[in-house]
């Protein structure tokens, strides 16, 4: 465990109501539940516990300002002003805002003040210069008419996000929505809810009209099930696991609601001997531990050619043991705890699964202490296709690697995966690298580097992976409708 060298001080808590119409209220059952410092397991504070009661007055709120409410009909340039007077005030509060989201979800302080929140300011800036140029197009139809489209807002979006990146996976949900005029119902995820009710009241001080931004927090089950089912709902935004996203699916047939899924993955990353070594052990270690492991793109499956197989595990094996675990509020921390008891258990069976079909544990496989949820960094070699932890999503800090010796090969093994989110290809022959690219079925591929996100880029995955993209021009297509109109000109 890293030693506290110079520990950050806990954020105040202030927001841990439901947030519905511009009001902070409780729960109409009056329940509540603890959220929980995944580092020491103490209770942080409880939060409003909201459930289908509260789901409706917050669907009654987002439809109310949609239908009668100024944000659909005001200026888009309006509108962009007010995005970017939101992301300059979580910009004033970054600080409070990385600690926050650090003591909420365990993620090392460094890991939230230089990525996460500086991302979650970049992204709204990003929708906020979109919302006065979403445009429709003239169609020169048969005869003498005018015809032209028009791209106007979905309507109420449900938003139901994760707990790996709270913050961030928020203002990917609300850039887009608020950038095209939507009113937003957003539950956020029970482990993880500060920051969100946080962002939710930074968004009234910025002047966005009460009712368009909703937060309600609570469970899938409940909470959730009853945003999805909801009628006067007109889209769901789901960011979370695949098997939640398919009773989802099901439910919002029931009102033909338009749907989005950013779901997991099980990404290969591949190694070849032409690659510069360094940079690759290091974007190989970084695409699977950061974040504890707690990535849906994570590259879990590292495929090392033959030759440099055995100098790439122990290079990684070295880095793991190593690497800085413990207190996330430590600035020199590199892996904090995972999210909660059961993410814990979740992993750990599953070191325990690759033990049992025959993969070699390297390095880690074992509990850090009898406080918090902390797992050793954990490397398996000798792992192979069929094996559970080559094909099923871990989650956490468990990376596999898989020997290869032939380029077809390995282009056939990285796609035997229901999952097609992410995959990255290390080498320094270009050729070989666009046709990896090419040929791998998945959303987005990196090459020679690892997690490279931006805004402006499209994110999403083929297969099991998600329905629809995220970030960039794309996001905003699941944000809007598209209608026709025809005009006689006779």
């Amino acid at each position: 465990m890293a030693a506290v060298a110079t520990p950050v001080a806990r954020p105040q808590v202030r927001q841990t109501t439901c947030f519905i119409g511009g009001e902070w209220v409780p729960a109409v059952s009056g329940k509540m539940f603890e959220t929980i410092h995944p580092a020491t397991e103490e209770v942080i504070c409880e939060v409003a516990e909201g459930d289908k009661a509260d789901i409706a007055r917050a669907v009654a709120a987002a439809s109310e300002a949609f239908h009668n409410g100024p944000w659909a009909t005001m200026d888009a340039r309006d509108r962009g002003r007010l995005m970017y007077k939101l992301a300059d005030l979580i910009e004033a509060e970054a600080d409070e805002l990385a600690a926050l989201e650090t003591w909420d979800n365990g993620k090392p302080i460094s890991d939230s003040r230089a990525a996460d929140i500086p991302l979650v300011i970049d992204c709204l800036r990003y929708y906020a210069g979109w919302a006065d140029k979403i445009e429709g197009s003239t169609i020169p139809i048969r005869g003498d008419f005018l015809c032209y489209t028009r791209r106007e807002p979905v309507g109420v979006v449900g938003q139901i996000i994760p707990w790996n990146f709270p913050a961030l996976m928020a203002a990917w949900k609300w850039g887009p929505a608020l950038a095209a005029g939507c009113t937003i119902v957003m539950k956020p995820a029970e482990q993880t809810p500060l920051t969100c009710l946080r962002m939710a009241r930074l968004a009234q001080k910025a002047g966005i009209p009460d009712g368009v931004i909703n937060v309600v927090p609570g469970y899938g089950p409940t909470a959730g099930a009853a945003l999805v089912e909801h009628p006067d709902v007109n889209k769901i935004a789901f960011t979370g696991e695949g098997t939640t996203a398919k009773i989802i699916q099901r439910s919002a047939l029931e009102t033909m609601k338009r749907v989005t899924f950013e779901l997991g993955g099980k990404s290969p990353n591949v190694i070849f001997a032409d690659a510069d070594l360094d940079a690759a052990v290091e974007g190989a270690h970084f695409a699977l531990y950061f974040n504890q492991g707690q990535c849906c793109c994570a590259g879990s499956r590292l495929f090392v050619e033959d030759d440099v197989h055995d100098e790439v595990v122990e290079r990684i094996a070295q880095r793991n043991r190593q690497f800085p675990v413990g207190d996330p509020f430590d600035p020199a921390t590199k892996q904090g705890p995972q999210v909660d008891q059961a993410q814990f258990e979740k992993i750990m069976e599953y070191v325990d699964y690759g033990k049992q079909d025959g993969a070699q544990c390297v390095s880690g496989g074992n509990r850090i202490g009898d406080q918090g949820y902390f797992i050793e960094p954990t490397l398996f070699t000798g792992v192979t296709d069929e094996m559970r932890i080559a094909r099923e999503e871990i989650f956490g800090p468990v990376l596999s690697v898989l020997k290869f010796s032939e380029v077809d090969e390995l282009i056939e093994r990285a796609n035997n995966t229901n999952f097609g989110l992410a995959a990255a290809v290390w080498t320094r022959d270009i050729a070989k690298a666009h046709r990896f690219a090419a040929k791998v079925r998945a959303g987005t591929i990196w090459v020679n580097c690892y997690d490279v996100f931006d805004a402006a880029a499209p994110f999403g995955g083929f297969k099991e992976s998600g329905l629809g993209r995220e970030l960039g021009e794309a996001g905003l297509a699941a944000y809007t409708e598209s209608k026709t109109v025809t005009v006689s000109l006779g």
